[in-house]
């Protein structure tokens, strides 16, 4: 066979691609977690009290992280079989006019039942594009790194998402401040997943410009490319998928605490407005990205495992002050919990993109990687809100924070079980 090779990813164009990206898929995402809280309880769902319909629609949304693994699977096959570039475009697309068709959903009123039927499934759809986005948009950065940066080059994916928090809160922001409260309900909230129709064009037209990544391109030359990569993942890197799901799910359980219960317990048990506590939570970003390009440099410099173990015993102290942070009733000290916590949150999610790809050979790692996280997504995020909003409820914040603090427990045992393996396959 004699093919011409590809022209090199210049550097910009790579870490470009894999930022945007994430950006994208995270910024859809989140107008989904944020409108779950301020407006699809009212507009969805047809519920005796205010509660039961919030926890319906945090029910929908639960729905997308037992998407995201299958997305992962199917994704992550063609990812391993066919290559980066293509499996990215269609995990975009897919997640993209999912997000445009919640914007142009009716509500209960209007169509009765088949509204939360429908919102169910465009948010199933959300779930499967990002199941698939995630992990290519990180092997895209790493396996075009140096030996000596992959850690940098990891974390520019990660960055999509307080760049895509930021760029939804302050959407909803703006709309709260400019409409009055029925005009948001009535059309208002509906602004952000329309416009993202535009974000996905942008995203598409620069992922297509890019090319194959060197280490697709060595197993296809060295025909070593997994027939069935999810099998392989389950049978043989076992191990792998295990500790790295464990290792995984602190991450989302901190970040969706951080976001989504705080934002809905902030907002109704604590009495703040809807504009503060999206300011406060904006400024968290901050210290959510702050965290990020720290922890990478942190992580290049002593190793992956090291700046991981430290984050996690950071979030296990910090889940034992929940409670007295954030029942105060101050929005300064609430802001001050909230950027704590997210700054923490920027060290281990920094991070966390190249230790998995790390623990996977280049033939399934796109799966591996992805199937990990997702996995995690699962047992981390999906039903997070629901369950803090229940031991909130039913026992008080400060077991909410118990929550955070065991789950990070058994968090670090994982990764001192994951030591040696996490870098078996890094370079």
């Amino acid at each position: 066979m004699n093919q011409q090779p590809a022209p090199a990813n210049s550097v910009s164009r790579i870490l470009t691609a894999s930022l945007i990206g994430t950006t994208i898929e995270f910024f859809d995402f989140y107008i989904y977690a944020t409108a779950a809280v301020l407006v699809f309880p009212k507009l969805f769902f047809r519920a005796a009290d205010p509660t039961s319909a919030t926890l319906e629609s945090l029910a929908t949304f639960a729905l997308a992280f037992f998407a995201r693994p299958l997305g992962a699977a199917i994704f992550g096959h063609f990812g391993d079989r066919k290559g980066r570039k293509a499996t990215l475009v269609a995990a975009l697309m897919t997640m993209g006019p999912s997000t445009v068709a919640i914007g142009l959903l009716p509500g209960y009123a209007t169509i009765g039942i088949w509204a939360p039927i429908l919102l169910a499934l465009f948010r199933f759809g959300q779930g499967l594009g990002l199941g698939g986005e995630w992990g290519g948009a990180v092997l895209l950065a790493t396996e075009n790194a140096p030996p000596n940066k992959k850690a940098w080059y990891g974390m520019f994916p990660q960055l999509g998402a307080p760049i895509g928090f930021l760029l939804s809160s302050g959407i909803f922001f703006i709309l709260s401040k400019t409409m009055s409260e029925s005009a948001f309900i009535g059309y208002g909230w509906r602004i952000p997943f329309i416009a993202s129709a535009l974000l996905v064009w942008l995203g598409l037209y620069i992922r297509l410009k890019i090319t194959e990544t060197p280490e697709f391109m060595k197993i296809i030359d060295k025909n070593e490319r997994s027939a069935v990569p999810f099998a392989d993942v389950f049978v043989k890197h076992t191990m792998a998928i295990t500790l790295g799901t464990v290792i995984t799910i602190t991450t989302f359980l901190l970040f969706y605490l951080m976001t989504v219960f705080t934002l809905s317990w902030g907002t109704s048990a604590l009495h703040y407005t809807k504009s503060s506590f999206l300011i406060i939570q904006m400024i968290s970003m901050l210290f959510f990205g702050l965290g990020i390009p720290l922890s990478a440099v942190v992580a290049d410099k002593y190793g992956r495992n090291k700046m991981l173990v430290v984050a996690t015993i950071g979030i296990m102290v910090f889940g034992l002050m929940f409670a007295p942070l954030f029942s105060t009733g101050s929005l300064a000290v609430t802001a001050i919990f909230l950027s704590l916590g997210m700054f923490l949150m920027g060290l281990t999610y920094g991070p966390i993109g190249t230790a998995l790809a790390g623990i996977f050979p280049a033939s399934v790692r796109y799966t591996g990687a992805s199937l990990a996280f997702t996995i995690a997504g699962i047992l981390g995020a999906s039903l997070t809100p629901y369950l803090a909003t229940m031991l909130a409820h039913n026992y008080g914040l400060a077991y909410v924070g118990y929550y955070l603090t065991g789950v990070a427990a058994l968090t670090l045992i994982a990764l001192i079980g994951a030591r040696t393996l996490m870098t078996q396959n890094a370079d």
